[in-house]
């Protein structure tokens, strides 16, 4: 995984980042006229630090969420987090959870399925690993700040999901039946001491990894 690179190669890449514009809560705009979802966390606010027991670098159990504003026409709720600064085309994919009940809830810590985690009983999707779990953060050292999306759509109904949908298939049910929308961004970053002329030389190690 990521944090496995080297510090050099991550500030080779720092300028080369998915974007934000590019993760599903801002491709399938829901924010003017339709209602919004507030997405929550107890264990970090919008835009502030995720704590490394949630990360690659701590027990990389899931973090716990919280919402509320679902629309009374809701027939169910899917969650995406995403990267928006992974060193790739796309955002990274750390989670996908589909049918969960349309009503204002929560998930707890752990209840999304990771390494030595069990998790509850939910529908969870692929990340971008292709495994059917919670893909802990764990960017790039030296790569900087890194944006995590939390992203939950409330639906109405529709043709049902596959055992275990992707990004792709996610995004297509969003555009046909997606009615609310929410997002949580939270933040990680591995700090580095690489020095300049060692981040210099890496990107000329790089230069087929650019999109």
């Amino acid at each position: 995984m990521f944090e496995k690179l080297p510090d050099a190669l991550g500030h080779a890449l720092r300028h080369q980042r998915a974007g934000l514009e590019k993760i599903a809560f801002n491709q399938i705009d829901l924010r003017n006229g339709t209602a919004q979802l507030d997405v929550r966390s107890l264990a970090f606010a919008d835009h502030s630090p995720i704590p490394q027991m949630y990360t690659a670098d701590g027990e990389a159990l899931s973090p716990p969420l919280q919402w509320t504003g679902v629309p009374t026409i809701a027939t169910s709720l899917s969650l995406i987090v995403e990267d928006a600064d992974s060193p790739t085309p796309h955002p990274l994919v750390h989670a996908i959870v589909v049918d969960l009940p349309p009503r204002d809830g929560a998930l707890p810590e752990g209840a999304i399925p990771s390494p030595g985690h069990e998790g509850s009983r939910l529908k969870v999707g692929r990340n971008s690993y292709l495994k059917r779990a919670w893909l802990p953060p764990d960017p790039p050292p030296g790569h900087g700040l890194h944006r995590y999306a939390f992203q939950l759509f409330a639906l109405a109904d529709g043709a049902p999901f596959s055992d275990g949908p992707g990004r792709d298939e996610l995004l297509e049910a969003l555009r046909a039946r997606a009615i609310a929308s929410g997002c949580l961004i939270g933040t990680y970053e591995r700090d580095s001491t690489v020095k300049a002329t060692d981040s210099a030389a890496a990107v000329e190690n790089v230069a087929d990894l650019e999109p």
